[in-house]
């Protein structure tokens, strides 16, 4: 990808509740980090690009974080209308508060204005997830692939959205490779979602707080995927807690969004 200049402060915002990144809008899921990256809750501020993308937490941290803001400068509406850094973050908020569907219309909003940045936006992608638009979400992830090859969070949403749509199976034999991704547990995790590992595997390769979140995340969507619901109720609720809510960032906020969805036990 071609580097991008610094991008430009734009207004401060304080991250709170739960939280859209792999890490979250967390980091090391100190560095700031915009609303919309999965990692803990910093102040939002510019950023540059990176050469190596990661994760959905650490590759937004360079390449897709500012290309999503430079898209989102360059269709700065009229003064009298919301801007489109405006309707991303209230898409975000949207969602984090459960309203999904208003989160689904805010995304498709800027990606249909930008379709050569929408590989921009897995954001939107965890979104059409939750109000059943699989193939939608489908290619959603295979298109940010292009952009964050390394992302084990991107191949296992994809896997998520091909199960639903289809089947396990299905979803077994169209996993997206995915290139070297350092965050513990993701080897695992991959693994899992190949079939070559374990859910006890997963946690037992987390040996920090931030990992443990993610393994509970992913054993969550892993056993749902199956269809093994009290599995992946107990991992949710796990994943949801909110002494979790420090480190999982954004992500954090996708497992609470999850356990308040699923129905009365």
């Amino acid at each position: 990808m071609n580097r991008l200049a610094a991008c430009s402060e734009i207004p401060r915002g304080t991250e709170s509740g739960a939280a859209l990144g792999w890490q979250g809008a967390t980091g090391a899921h100190g560095h700031f980090r915009p609303r919309w990256i999965k990692a803990e809750r910093r102040p939002f501020v510019g950023f540059r690009v990176t050469r190596r993308p990661r994760g959905f937490c650490r590759g937004l941290r360079g390449s897709s974080r500012c290309l999503v803001l430079a898209v989102l400068v360059v269709l700065a509406a009229p003064a009298s209308a919301q801007s489109p850094t405006q309707i991303m973050r209230q898409a975000e908020q949207d969602f984090l508060a459960g309203r999904v569907e208003a989160s689904v219309d805010g995304f498709d909003q800027v990606a249909r204005a930008r379709p050569d940045a929408a590989p921009q936006f897995w954001q939107r992608g965890i979104a059409l997830y939750y109000v059943d638009r699989f193939e939608d979400c489908r290619r959603q992830f295979e298109s940010h692939r292009r952009v964050n090859p390394n992302d084990v969070e991107n191949a296992a949403w994809h896997f998520l959205c091909v199960a639903r749509e289809q089947s396990p199976q299905a979803a077994l034999e169209a996993l997206l490779p995915v290139g070297r991704d350092t965050r513990s547990p993701m080897r695992e995790i991959y693994e899992m979602f190949a079939g070559r590992m374990t859910p006890q595997d997963v946690l037992s390769a987390a040996n920090n707080p931030r990992a443990r979140f993610y393994a509970h995340l992913y054993r969550a969507l892993y056993h749902d995927a199956y269809g093994r619901e009290q599995a992946a109720r107990e991992e949710i609720l796990l994943a949801a807690a909110e002494r979790f809510s420090g480190v999982g960032g954004y992500m954090h906020g996708v497992a609470v969004v999850h356990r308040d969805r699923l129905p009365a036990p």
